[in-house]
């Protein structure tokens, strides 16, 4: 039998929280509950965890703060925002944060349920992939380490950029169609996906600077284009 996966919460509504946490707890989620970002942030580092569901507006710590704090322990780990506010403004901070996903309340229980599921598909749909190392002028990408090495620096990216990434190596001095990515990454087609996907692009374009040869370029009415040499434009799995 596999092993129960391990979701932080951490929600201040006292009784949201402890009725989110039952709920997924019958759905066969072994789920902590934190009732700020303080304890939140205590809590994480003393366990290891598979996902993490974060309320944006909290006491002591704020979500989006606590996100960045995981983020330098854990530049993996899935995280979903519980927000209260339908703002855009929100919504673009979080994924700057590093969020995977987010919910709007007050929302269904069972569609917090599938957005998890979906989210666990994709990291599980990555891990049991075979190595693969894209190769273009100076830089390496590791698909599965997540991996980026331009010359002796290397960077490791969150699991939304390394998503990016390899769709754009993958369709390298080829377009990258806008609706085609937010469908493989965000699962949907979204005013809020394509800006966060926007602000995913951006941090990329500064992560690939230092390689001149190499450029994310905009298409036009139809979505990107990473450009790279053409003699090297090669994919080497290992």
């Amino acid at each position: 039998m596999e092993e129960k996966l391990k979701i932080f919460l951490c929600e201040d509504d006292e009784n949201l929280g402890m009725l989110l946490r039952e709920y997924l707890q019958a759905k066969g989620f072994d789920t902590d509950l934190f009732p700020d970002g303080e304890a939140g942030f205590k809590g994480f580092v003393k366990t290891k965890y598979d996902l993490c569901i974060v309320d944006v507006m909290m006491p002591k710590k704020d979500g989006i703060t606590l996100v960045k704090e995981i983020r330098t322990i854990n530049t993996e780990i899935p995280v979903i925002f519980l927000t209260a506010k339908n703002m855009k403004e929100d919504v673009l901070e979080g994924f700057k944060a590093g969020a995977d996903d987010y919910i709007t309340k007050p929302f269904s229980m069972e569609e917090l349920v599938l957005r998890i599921e979906a989210i666990i598909r994709r990291v599980k749909g990555k891990k049991s992939k075979e190595q693969q190392v894209y190769n273009f002028g100076t830089m390496s990408f590791d698909t599965q380490k997540q991996i980026l090495t331009i010359g002796d620096t290397q960077t490791k990216l969150t699991t939304k950029e390394s998503e990016l990434l390899s769709l754009l190596c993958a369709h390298a001095n080829d377009i990258l169609e806008r609706n085609h990515a937010l469908k493989q990454i965000w699962e949907e087609d979204t005013y809020f996906n394509a800006r966060s996907m926007d602000v995913y692009i951006t941090k990329l374009r500064k992560l690939l600077k230092p390689e001149p040869n190499i450029e994310i370029i905009n298409i036009h009415g139809k979505g990107y284009k990473l450009i790279v040499p053409t003699d090297e434009n090669e994919n080497v799995e290992q």
